[in-house]
């Protein structure tokens, strides 16, 4: 299980690759005409990258991953071209059209690794760079992808279930908002084991707002002893809000990942907690990433993940990340 310590430790080298790049832009750097110590000149043309990932329509939160890694394009001068898809086949066909396309290099969040194995295989057979963000950090590099950007879902889901307990919480209801994402099922086995307590898990779809709202409520109607729900998404939390007093429950709710929703919901005491993976960064990056190993054949994580998070946003510091929040950047 990785340590607190090691995720620093590797996402200190993802912010030193960022600093790398913004030292080689500036004004003596872009003088250099060779390779330091190769004589070679360095590679020219432009980057153009294919990030790729599993977000549904009007998704917050991918809307955030989408401004990192827009962002990260504008300043580092790299085409950055942005398409989702929920559907894993559909998505698989995104990728396909990216190496046919010839891209120089493709991010891509894997949700259901099992549908995208081959795509990727053929992305990196074909001399493209890839990756992986946000989900199957698991198979990443066994699919041959440069590293994975993300955080690591089981362990996220143990610290969430160990702030619940400590909170005093005894019976959990963990909401589940996507079918056959890999993820969401280790956020909520990883709260169960960190939580002690009795944890339930609850399909919904999040394509049905008003659908996943009514379950909610249903399920704190059905089992009134229930005194928590960890929402895994920023949309499911303002449900959940709205479905515990809706069903007159006193349940805590928790969430993973930030919107302006989730910081207004935790300054109103609506919100107990978020579960923050940074999702800025998983756009941001992969393009640094791809630019670097483009530019100076250079790597980061050595192989083993890139952690974002998890973070943890409440009371204490909520007024500071919602300032970010509000801007798309958290």
């Amino acid at each position: 299980m990785t340590s607190v310590r090691s995720k620093k430790v590797r996402v200190g080298l993802a912010v030193a690759a960022v600093a790398a790049v913004a030292a080689c832009s500036g004004p003596g750097a872009a003088d250099q005409t060779t390779t330091p110590g190769t004589g070679a000149a360095p590679p020219s043309g432009d980057l153009r990258v294919a990030v790729i990932s599993h977000g549904t329509a009007g998704d917050a939160f991918w809307n955030v991953v989408k401004n990192g890694a827009t962002d990260a394009g504008k300043q580092l001068g790299v085409t950055v071209d942005y398409n989702s898809d929920g559907d894993p086949g559909r998505q698989a066909t995104l990728i396909d059209n990216a190496v046919s396309q010839k891209v120089g290099g493709i991010v891509v969040s894997m949700a259901n690794p099992d549908a995208l194995k081959t795509s990727v295989e053929k992305a990196v057979a074909a001399g493209i760079p890839v990756v992986t963000i946000n989900s199957g950090s698991d198979q990443s590099a066994s699919f041959g992808a440069l590293a994975h950007v993300g955080q690591e879902e089981g362990v996220a889901g143990e610290e969430a279930g160990k702030k619940l307990k400590a909170a005093g919480k005894t019976r959990l209801l963990c909401v589940i908002h996507e079918a056959g994402n890999v993820g969401l099922n280790q956020r909520c086995d990883g709260a169960r084991a960190g939580f002690g307590g009795t944890v339930v898990n609850l399909q919904v779809d999040i394509n049905n707002p008003t659908d996943v709202e009514a379950r909610i409520k249903g399920a704190l109607q059905t089992d009134t002893a229930v005194d928590a729900v960890l929402a895994l998404n920023p949309q499911v939390a303002v449900s959940s809000v709205s479905a515990v007093k809706g069903a007159s429950a006193k349940a805590a709710v928790a969430t993973f990942d930030l919107n302006a929703d989730v910081t207004d919901g935790i300054k109103a005491v609506d919100v107990l907690f978020a579960v923050d993976q940074q999702q800025y960064e998983q756009g941001y990056l992969p393009i640094v990433m791809l630019k670097l190993f483009r530019d100076n054949a250079n790597t980061v994580g050595g192989g083993k993940p890139v952690l974002t998070g998890p973070g943890f946003v409440d009371k204490s510091n909520v007024d500071k990340v919602a300032e970010y929040a509000k801007r798309g950047t958290r």
